[in-house]
């Protein structure tokens, strides 16, 4: 992975070599959730990190009201017009850049015209957020080229509405607040209720290790939405019984225990992992904030299981990659990451252990599925801002 700098000098110079003009560059980065899955959706809590792999997004002003950008990865190019009918949604990477301004428009904004260059090395489909990432680092550029102040929670809310209404995926805010609000070094306990957050330090001897099964999900199909639609039959069965509950953020596992004759099977078992999983969660806090490495890690694999067992989003490669790093020396927990259906495992690892981790999860699963696992070891990065070219 090189350098941030010299990526964002990279961008630049395809933006001045496309466009004829200088650009400032913005970014925001990938993020792995250590724990606390499906439950912002939920108005639950969720511990994520921001990584060091970012989404970067060169831009400069135009003199009229078009939005054009340029995908490195993709090697395309998009245009639409800010006055014109907010274009419906091609389906493709263009319709998280155009969500995004349309909704910022639609906020009560009014967006200066834009030309854009856009590069990543945040892995696609691997349940990092690259569309969160892709979504912020757009907010951050488009407000920043209209002489517009970025807030933080503000854009993460109107990105989280992009991917919602425009991308017609119903995801939480984790993933664009996070690469909104990220703190170097720590994670976020973050209340989707509220949206208060406070850091979490990540203890210097510790590393996060992300193994990519490369077994690729598409969040927005039905499977995802599924588990959301699961979630709000649970409230709406246990409102009856329960008084004025808002979501499963208000239910306890001694709630959801006493009436679960009054639920589906199925419901209940999806209802199971979201109230459980608050509640581990903020035992993954405090044993981090305690220095109780191993505690953090039980709550991790509980996890695990739960996400295997009860809301049925992990896969066979994934269930491997976790339990087989749970094995092993100088792990503390691992854990699958992300929407699910493929994806990436998080594994808590002692920073002597890395290298022995990392080539004995790649080998074991070479050996079980015949498939790579990418490993990275990340650090906790800052939040969205601009890059400084001279670094």
């Amino acid at each position: 992975m090189a350098g941030l700098g010299a990526q964002a000098r990279d961008v630049a110079q395809d933006f001045l070599l496309r466009f004829g003009r200088s650009a400032r560059v913005s970014r925001a980065p990938g993020r792995v959730n250590l724990i606390g899955e499906h439950t912002d959706y939920n108005d639950g809590f969720v511990m994520p990190a921001a990584l060091d792999f970012s989404t970067l997004v060169a831009a400069a002003p135009r003199q009229d009201r078009t939005i054009r950008v340029y995908s490195l990865f993709m090697d395309e190019t998009r245009a639409f017009d800010l006055d014109a009918p907010a274009p419906s949604g091609r389906h493709d990477w263009s319709d998280y850049v155009f969500g995004v301004a349309a909704m910022l428009e639609t906020s009560g904004l009014r967006l200066a015209g834009a030309d854009l260059v856009v590069g990543s090395d945040v892995p696609l489909g691997a349940g990092l957020s690259s569309s969160a990432a892709l979504e912020v680092a757009v907010a951050h550029a488009l407000l920043a080229a209209s002489g517009l102040p970025f807030e933080p929670v503000a854009a993460a809310r109107v990105a989280q509405r992009a991917e919602n209404d425009f991308v017609g995926m119903r995801c939480g805010i984790m993933d664009q607040y996070i690469a909104a609000c990220g703190v170097a070094g720590n994670a976020l306990l973050i209340d989707c209720r509220s949206l208060d957050a406070r850091p979490v330090p990540i203890a210097p001897t510790l590393r996060l290790v992300i193994a990519n099964s490369h077994v690729r999900h598409q969040h927005a199909g039905g499977d995802y939405n599924d588990r959301r639609a699961a979630c709000e039959e649970g409230v709406r069965l246990l409102r009856p019984l329960l008084g004025p509950i808002a979501a499963l953020r208000d239910v306890t596992p001694a709630d959801l225990e006493r009436h679960r004759r009054a639920l589906p099977d199925l419901v209940f078992r999806r209802c199971r992992h979201i109230v459980t999983e608050n509640a581990r969660v903020l035992e993954a806090e405090r044993a981090l904030k305690a220095g109780d490495f191993e505690a953090c890690g039980a709550a991790m694999n509980a996890s695990q299981r739960s996400m295997r067992d009860d809301f049925a989003i992990t896969c066979p490669e994934i269930d491997f990659l976790a339990d087989f790093a749970q094995g092993l020396a100088g792990v503390h927990g691992s854990r699958m990451t992300g929407g699910g259906f493929g994806g990436c495992t998080v594994s808590l690892v002692e920073a002597d252990a890395v290298e022995s981790v990392g080539r004995a999860l790649v080998d074991a699963y070479r050996l079980a599925f015949g498939l790579h696992a990418e490993v990275f070891v990340c650090a906790p990065s800052d939040g969205a801002g601009f890059v400084d070219l001279h670094e």
